[in-house]
């Protein structure tokens, strides 16, 4: 058992950093920002969730092309034929996942319709562009609310399609697989 009179250095650092941490943080409180309970957690544990905490706060607002610089704009997708858009199209989901954009529910929209939403939807959009190694954004191509159809159809369970008859007593649609499927870049499982 470790002597809590004679912290190692790696403890010291820790607790340093922590300091240093909220103390770059206090701008940032106000009472409606609850702080971790300190005494359940690790240093280690704190520090990063501040970190993340500050990093959230300086993270500037900027449409997602600008993300890239140089900032990534595409071709309008009606000068486009369908082998050279599926290459941009391709080219551009890993470049968003290089920026640590990850896109979900992607496989009932064909490969123009994606382009589209990137091009459309994506790219404009006001997002924080936050630095952290650990943080993706996740982009649902598909509101499972607006079009609660298209989700049960290509991407809900058995439990989740269920689960939403038995909540809205509404016939379900047959469960079938995605018309598009492909295979995109993941966030690594940690």
């Amino acid at each position: 058992m470790r002597n809590s009179q004679n912290p190692t250095s790696d403890e010291v650092e820790h607790l340093l950093l922590n300091a240093q941490l909220r103390d770059e943080l206090e701008p940032y409180l106000d009472e409606s920002i609850h702080l971790l309970d300190v005494r359940r957690l690790p240093t280690q544990a704190e520090n990063e969730f501040l970190a993340s905490m500050l990093a959230w706060e300086r993270a500037p607002v900027l449409p997602i092309s600008q993300w890239f610089l140089p900032e990534l704009r595409l071709p309008h997708p009606d000068t486009l034929d369908d082998a050279t858009l599926r290459e941009r199209l391709a080219d551009t989901i890993q470049k968003l996942y290089d920026q640590r954009v990850v896109l979900d529910f992607t496989d009932h929209l064909s490969d123009r319709q994606l382009y589209c939403v990137i091009y459309r939807d994506i790219l404009p959009s006001h997002e924080k562009k936050i630095d952290l190694p650990k943080n993706y954004l996740h982009w649902h191509c598909l509101d499972d609310c607006d079009d609660a159809e298209t989700w049960l159809r290509f991407y809900a369970t058995d439990a989740e399609r269920e689960g939403w008859q038995a909540e809205t007593d509404l016939p379900l649609p047959p469960s079938e697989p995605p018309p598009h499927p492909r295979k995109m870049p993941r966030r690594p499982q940690t």
